[in-house]
């Protein structure tokens, strides 16, 4: 499975907030915001922290995204 933050990029155009605006809000540093930048894993802490200061749900941030080669699972 990928996984992609362009949810958090749209939000943060919504509401007219730079990506250096949003790390001094959440309190993340900036490995963490390049980490969000390239669709990269980050510790739930961290994700907790973006979601808290923008009043938002992990769901409104982060999506995932099946692999395409994968057939469900069933082993075939």
């Amino acid at each position: 499975m990928t996984r992609s933050y362009k949810k958090l990029w749209h939000i943060l155009l919504d509401r007219d907030i730079s990506r250096s605006q949003l790390r001094k809000m959440a309190g993340i540093s900036t490995n963490a915001l390049a980490k969000l930048g390239k669709n990269e894993s980050l510790p739930l802490e961290t994700l907790e922290k973006v979601c808290a200061a923008l009043g938002c749900t992990l769901d409104d941030i982060l999506e995932y995204i099946p692999d395409k080669d994968t057939n469900g699972g069933s082993g075939q």
